[in-house]
């Protein structure tokens, strides 16, 4: 028989063998194309207000809301009674014929929603305390133009609405006025409380006055009560605020302090105006010194006074047993901030909050320079018995938080300053638009810190991909409050982070993605936007469709399994030339190919197929050249993408 004809029958019967494999791992495939790829995802167009560019349009507005508060700190009967005068300007182009607030203090009243929600050991609640919670409101007052308005109220848990006789109309404000009084909850949702340490108690006072519910153009009025899991949704305006508390005590707050000649003790003062001009930590108050009376003024009490401008909240710390630290932060163009860590002797050890102004410093530093440009006076770290919790200007950490761990916590809570800070995003409902682009830009913070002295290791997708997998794991574009409680860890932080990841190393690129990230960061500087803003921003910024991407891993749960179907070299004249190695999609999620290849010389080849191939197919042939025999092949080899099913990522000859 003809050796030519044998020889190019089995080429014959190699390749019909290898279509019968390839095709009966296509029709195991749960693979879509049409579904992943269709091109209707954005269902509504770009308009004046909210440009299909993903940024503000040109008709963009939104609300505004300036405080003047007044308040007292009480260290006996722990509690906060104020006073606070809300001046509220309607941009948008709508009548107002009633007003809506935040009263979120309500949530620790006995037989408030979210105490009904709360299941007992949740980090979200009072934790069982027995508090008299919730706001005592009286006094309540509403003016225009100096003159009295006519209005009714009611309160509705976490809510309080003003019913104006007459509506607000558009470009005009209002004036809202109330005193109010609650008692401080020893742990408040893990975002505020007191802390007794051993030279005395501390406070982290947050969410301390009633605020503006946010009117937009996308929901009119967001009211969504406060139910501990869902964080806020907040206007902008410029907050005053002055806090009358112990003279023993050492308060910071958010914003620029305005009087500290009358709070600090002459030595303090030299030291606080020596740390704006250092870049080495300076103390204001040691530890040593935090025991001696002569380091406070001689006094019974002392007020506090703080401004912050255009910006969503404030909240402040006081304690008289703070160590107080401080030193000068550089930002690009040439401005200066300062970096404060308070924190009570037992934290302060340079294993811990010691280090604590480094660790703002650089953290604020790094951001800056990446992202946007920090833009409030000071940034303040407290030690406290919150684990973790952000705020303008200042945050909570918790005490007991060691090396990595401080580093850490400090640098999350700081990176919040971006998101939602500075990006104000509704956390009430999308969680994940700051706690999952934080914990994205946190990977970056700490590859750059102290020569990568925290650099967390390599994520491993393929090793996180069976638990996100998991259907109770529910997916990400769920509020807060709506999700399980164990899956809020995954789904806010980490999930979104590695898909941000992907998009930067996998997908994009870092010059693209950082550009399109960067231009979302600035057009929405200290605006309000929503996920598809986001989505379009960075389609647009990118130049890419990324529709499939936003579907599979931020709208649902899909899953991604690539698997090598099969290896079959190419021989001409009885000569290798090359293999044809053949990937199939097996789950809904397409990603990008990473192929590894080695021969029997021991040469390493890389091969990178982008996602494009999954558009109309379900099972890709790659055709490698080589006069060598190869003797592996191997799927995503850095585990960078989430397998869920790495057995049949390799092949061996």
């Amino acid at each position: 028989m003809n050796h030519q004809f044998i020889q190019k029958t089995l080429l014959f019967v190699v390749f019909f063998a290898f279509s019968i494999n390839s095709q009966a791992q296509v029709a195991d495939s749960k693979y879509d194309p049409h579904l992943a790829f269709s091109p209707l995802f954005y269902t509504q167009n770009g308009n004046e207000f909210r440009s299909a560019s993903g940024y503000p349009g040109a008709k963009y507005w939104q609300n505004r809301a300036d405080y003047n508060i007044s308040a007292v700190l009480d260290d006996q009967k722990n509690t906060v009674t104020g006073t606070v005068t809300i001046t509220y300007k309607n941009n948008s182009p709508d009548q107002l014929p009633y007003i809506w607030l935040q009263l979120d203090q309500n949530l620790f009243e006995e037989h408030s929603r979210g105490n009904g929600l709360i299941k007992a050991g949740s980090r979200y609640g009072a934790r069982g305390e027995k508090v008299n919670g919730g706001y005592k409101i009286a006094d309540l007052a509403v003016s225009q133009k100096a003159q009295g308005v006519k209005f009714s109220s009611i309160v509705e848990d976490t809510r309080m609405q003003i019913r104006l006789d007459k509506p607000l109309a558009p470009n005009e404000q209002l004036t809202i006025k109330m005193n109010y009084s609650f008692v401080i909850p020893i742990n408040g949702s893990d975002r505020m409380g007191h802390l007794v340490t051993q030279n005395g108690e501390i406070y982290s006072i947050a969410q301390w006055f009633p605020r503006l519910c946010v009117y937009d153009d996308v929901l009119g009025w967001n009211t969504l009560p406060y139910w501990g899991a869902g964080e806020f949704y907040c206007e902008y305006g410029d907050v005053n605020f002055s806090v009358t508390a112990p003279a023993s005590h050492i308060l910071m707050g958010s914003g620029e302090l305005l009087n500290p000649e009358e709070v600090f003790t002459p030595e303090q003062l030299k030291r606080w105006n020596a740390a704006k001009l250092s870049d080495k930590t300076i103390s204001i108050r040691t530890a040593d010194e935090v025991t001696d009376a002569k380091s406070r003024p001689a006094k019974d009490k002392l007020t506090w006074k703080y401004r912050m401008s255009n910006t969503r909240d404030v909240a402040f710390a006081s304690s008289k047993a703070f160590v107080l630290d401080a030193a000068r932060i550089n930002l690009p163009s040439g401005k200066k901030s300062l970096a404060v860590s308070a924190q009570p002797v037992e934290s302060n050890g340079q294993d811990g909050y010691g280090r604590g102004v480094e660790y703002v410093k650089a953290s604020i530093e790094h951001y800056s320079n990446k992202w946007f440009e920090y833009p409030y006076p000071m940034a303040v770290n407290v030690a406290s018995n919150i684990s973790g919790m952000e705020y303008p200007g200042i945050v909570f950490c918790g005490w007991k938080a060691k090396n990595a761990q401080a580093w850490g916590v400090i640098d999350h809570e700081f990176g919040h300053s971006w998101f939602p800070m500075i990006v104000g995003s509704n956390e009430r409902k999308y969680g994940w638009m700051d706690e999952g682009f934080n914990t994205f830009i946190n990977g970056l913070a700490s590859e750059a810190f102290n020569n990568g002295e925290y650099k967390k290791p390599h994520d491993n997708m393929q090793a996180a991909a069976k638990y996100m997998a998991k259907p109770e794991r529910e997916f990400i574009l769920l509020s807060p409050d709506a999700m399980m409680e164990a899956n809020i860890g995954v789904n806010l932080y980490s999930k979104p982070a590695w898909g941000l990841q992907i998009l930067r190393n996998e997908v994009l690129g870092a010059d693209r993605f950082d550009y399109a990230f960067k231009n979302y960061i600035k057009h929405w500087a200290f605006k309000h936007p929503t996920p598809f803003d986001f989505f379009r921003s960075m389609e647009n910024g990118a130049g890419e469709d990324l529709s499939w991407f936003w579907k599979g891993w931020f709208l649902e749960n899909w899953k991604t399994d690539q698997a090598i179907t099969s290896v079959t070299p190419v021989k001409n004249g009885g000569q290798l030339e090359s293999y044809n190695i053949v990937i199939t999609n097996l789950e809904q999620m397409p990603m990008p190919i990473i192929l590894q290849v080695k021969d029997k010389n021991g040469k390493v080849d890389t091969i990178k197929i982008p996602v494009d191939v999954w558009m109309r197919n379900k099972s890709w042939t790659i055709n490698y050249p080589t006069t060598v025999e190869l003797l592996s092949a191997e799927l995503d080899p850095e585990k960078v993408f989430p397998d869920v099913d790495v057995t049949n990522n390799t092949w061996f000859k």
